[in-house]
């Protein structure tokens, strides 16, 4: 396999310098670009968004429920690489990782008595609305978006032995045209929005780390903190990048689920348990419901509902797509082996009802807390809420420590992760990218993360998501059609047939009336 870097490398990184440069050098000008791009995709093309998200997880139920389910993610006889407990902390870590904890307190507090999607403020139904739509953001509908691009590249990678990369995954629509210049293009997208993407998620890393120690040692909350704690663990994940995926990620993963499953139980404990097992009870039941009806909810004829629509539903799923080539890529990595029902069942399913549980956990424990009037959540900083509940129960302290150790540990995992998954689409699809390729792309997104930082902290991250997103969510239209084609073509060629052949069931009948006979 090839090593040496691609064109893709060279491009991306001089479109990634470009953006650099002109928001360092014309700050306020790059800030208004990109709010304007962001306003104009989020009003104009909503809908859009919904439609597709939402086709997205029938598709990848419809793959995991037919007979397709059964082709393997690599050779016939090849079994999967990693234990499923390894496998699911790994691809967990990197799909959702510093967003769970960032969101987990804050997002179904917020609903509820700041922002909620439809009823009053500080109702009972916002209350219950609140964690419902929670679970709509972060469910199906946001690991859809990683398992098809994930199952594509592991199928054509391990299955059909093409490269690892997002243009290989349209060779069955556009043949030899997707190995030349028209490839080429497909892939800076995808390494650009990877960029973009993974650089928005350290951004909210950092900015919940420094929230964290600002609680706990009442240092304050600046850039210049936030900038210092980037530089950190950037030296951090590089070194866990030059020891590979088998070694560093592998066991950074293992211990991000160990301090998430620790720092939930716990908080599970010592919070409102009955309030957490009821909600998280009722708020799945809703989901479940009402899924259809939230999927296409655009709101046409109320502009405040819109709005909200546009500020939370359309951000998380750009933000999903912007992070899609890299956790797709990182997902199909680790899942070779695996079928393809059993790559759903564990990206899609489980992933979502461990989000679900989680901010049942700590949704429910920050709704208590805001309802008993101790403290009026809704005043903090965002990054700084779920410490604020934290110091409301009984070990508070031990919990943020515990807290800022996962988000640190999330923090370098995610962005090992990308510099492995970058270093691969810049270098012909190599399994084994050279560290000089990752640790270029590691410089690159941290300086990302701290230029929006720069210009306008969280918004500035908001809005560069929704405008990385938007192109790629084209690319992976074409991906979920040639994937589909090659999928059933093969199919066919197994014998794996949609429905019975009826003349074939006549037939072996026939054959046993006669042995009876």
């Amino acid at each position: 396999m090839k090593k040496r870097v691609s064109n893709v490398f060279w491009i991306t990184l001089a479109i990634v310098l470009a953006a650099v440069i002109y928001a360092i050098a014309a700050p306020t000008s790059f800030q208004e670009a990109t709010a304007n791009m962001q306003s104009f995709i989020s009003s104009t093309f909503g809908w859009y968004y919904l439609i597709l998200v939402t086709i997205m997880v029938i598709f990848c139920i419809a793959l995991a429920l037919t007979p397709i389910g059964q082709i393997r993610l690599g050779k016939p006889d090849e079994r999967p690489e990693y234990s499923t407990g390894t496998w699911f902390a790994m691809l967990f870590s990197a799909g959702m990782g510093i967003g769970l904890v960032f969101w987990g307190a804050a997002e179904p507090m917020l609903h509820f008595a700041s922002n909620p999607p439809l009823a009053e403020a500080g109702s009972d139904q916002a209350l219950k609305d609140s964690m419902q739509y929670t679970f709509f953001h972060w469910g199906l509908h946001a690991w859809a978006i990683y398992a098809v691009v994930a199952l594509a590249l592991a199928y054509f990678k391990f299955r059909k032995g093409e490269p690892g990369l997002v243009s290989a995954t349209l060779i069955p629509l556009f043949g030899d045209r997707m190995r030349g210049g028209w490839g080429t293009v497909v892939d800076v997208l995808a390494v650009f929005a990877t960029v973009v993407g993974v650089a928005t998620t350290l951004g909210f890393g950092a900015i919940q780390i420094n929230g964290g120690l600002a609680y706990l040692t009442g240092i304050e909350i600046s850039f210049t903190w936030q900038l210092i704690i980037i530089a950190i663990v950037t030296v951090l994940f590089m070194i866990s990048a030059w020891t590979g995926i088998s070694k560093g990620i592998r066991y950074l993963s293992n211990t991000n689920m160990v301090l998430a499953v620790l720092l939930m139980v716990v908080m599970l404990v010592i919070g409102p348990t009955m309030l957490i097992l009821n909600l998280f009870t009722n708020s799945l039941g809703a989901y479940a419901q009402n899924i259809l009806e939230m999927s296409f909810r655009i709101a046409p004829l109320d502009a405040g509902n819109r709005d909200w629509i546009n500020a939370w539903t359309i951000f998380y799923w750009a933000w999903w797509i912007s992070w899609s080539p890299f956790v797709g890529i990182f997902i199909a990595r680790v899942s070779r082996g695996r079928t393809i029902r059993e790559f759903m069942a564990g990206v899609l399913v489980l992933p979502s009802l461990v989000s679900f549980f989680w901010f049942a956990v700590f949704g429910s424990s920050a709704i208590n807390v805001q309802q008993q009037g101790n403290v009026d959540l809704t005043g903090l900083l965002t990054e700084e809420v779920l410490f604020a509940v934290f110091n409301e129960y009984q070990l508070g302290i031990i919990l943020s420590v515990i807290a800022i150790l996962l988000i640190s540990t999330f923090f370098i995992t995610s962005a090992d992760s990308a510099t492995f998954v970058l270093g691969m689409q810049t270098t012909y699809g190599s399994l084994t990218p050279p560290n000089t390729v990752k640790l270029t792309w590691g410089l690159a997104q941290s300086a990302v993360a701290v230029i929006l930082l720069s210009a306008d902290g969280l918004q500035a991250l908001q809005n560069a998501l929704i405008v990385a997103a938007f192109p790629f969510s084209f690319i992976m239209i074409l991906m979920m059609i040639s994937t589909y084609k090659a999928l059933n073509e093969e199919r066919k060629e197994l014998g794996l047939m949609l429905k019975p052949n009826k003349m074939k069931s006549k037939e072996k009948q026939s054959k046993s009336t006669n042995e009876e006979k």
